[in-house]
């Protein structure tokens, strides 16, 4: 490792830019796709745009994080530079915990503010003479219009798959701590038993949010066109769910290096910024959980 007195530059890089494209094209294809489904178009382009993106990203992610990793092991980074990083990982999951705050206040609006107000509470307005026959209860299976916007015919329990999906991710935050642990007191062996456990959590956590979505759709009917409610539930556990995957490969990336004989006692913050990561998604979790499914 350099000493403090010197900070690492790298040459200017084309990761940057590819980035950009992949996420461009990426929510282009993604808004194309869902506007097509919305139109009844019986061909879009809009999963081939957004499976173009989707490679670009990886691609990215593999070239950019690969080149990180090389200069972190021919030792350019100085302490200075671990702390840059570190720094920079917390203001990322600061920006992803106001980015799940503004979907969590969207929840609250809609259940104590706007759908109560449609409803004619409190008589706030002249809403309610529009659809007389609204009452508001939450969930919302009664749609202000229901020629527009079909209601479900019932929600999730939470005490199904929600449930077993808590016990996944609170016992995947657990795994996790000890193959820490196991890192800082370098014990490799149980380091990698208890890596591989959490992802292996985290691989099942996905596959029952999957069975639910399925259960959600062909059974109860619930889906994004089920007016306010169905907006909000799938919104909500569908970041979080593409969260979990990205933290699950990253974590499985993690394992790999491990497998290859990366990190130490010292030198680990890589392993440090994924737990970090697991951990946000974990605690994201259980506020969704109690917001989402049990209130």
């Amino acid at each position: 490792m350099l000493t403090h007195d010197t900070y690492y530059v790298p040459a200017q890089s084309k990761w940057p830019i590819i980035a950009t494209l992949g996420m461009l094209i990426t929510v282009f294809g993604l808004a194309t796709w869902f506007n097509d489904l919305k139109a009844a178009r019986p061909e879009s382009h809009g999963p081939l745009i957004f499976f173009v993106g989707g490679l670009l990203l990886a691609y990215m992610m593999f070239g950019w994080f690969g080149a990180v990793i090389k200069e972190s092991r021919a030792g350019l980074y100085s302490s200075q530079m671990d702390r840059s990083f570190r720094w920079g990982m917390t203001w990322f999951i600061f920006s992803e915990v106001m980015f799940f705050i503004a979907f969590f206040g969207a929840l609250f609006y809609v259940r104590h503010m706007s759908a109560p107000w449609l409803a004619g509470e409190g008589h706030k307005g002249i809403a309610h003479m529009l659809w007389p026959n609204f009452e508001f209860a939450w969930p919302l299976l009664n749609n202000p219009d229901p020629k527009l916007f079909p209601a479900p015919k019932g929600t999730i329990s939470p005490w199904g798959l929600p449930l077993i999906n808590t016990i996944l991710l609170v016992s995947s935050s657990v795994t996790i701590t000890i193959a820490h642990h196991a890192l800082r007191k370098g014990h490799r062996g149980a380091l990698k038993i208890w890596l591989a456990i959490t992802v292996l959590l985290g691989w099942a956590f996905l596959g029952f949010q999957a069975e639910e979505y399925i259960h959600a759709y062909k059974e109860l009917g619930l889906t994004l066109g089920s007016g306010v409610y169905g907006a909000t539930f799938f919104m909500l556990t569908g970041f979080h769910g593409a969260h979990v995957t990205i933290g699950t490969i990253i974590l499985f990336v993690m394992l790999m290096r491990i497998l290859k004989g990366h990190f130490n006692n010292e030198h680990q913050f890589g392993f440090e910024a994924a737990s970090w990561y697991w951990h946000f998604v974990d605690v994201v979790w259980i506020g969704l959980f109690f917001f989402v499914y049990v209130l």
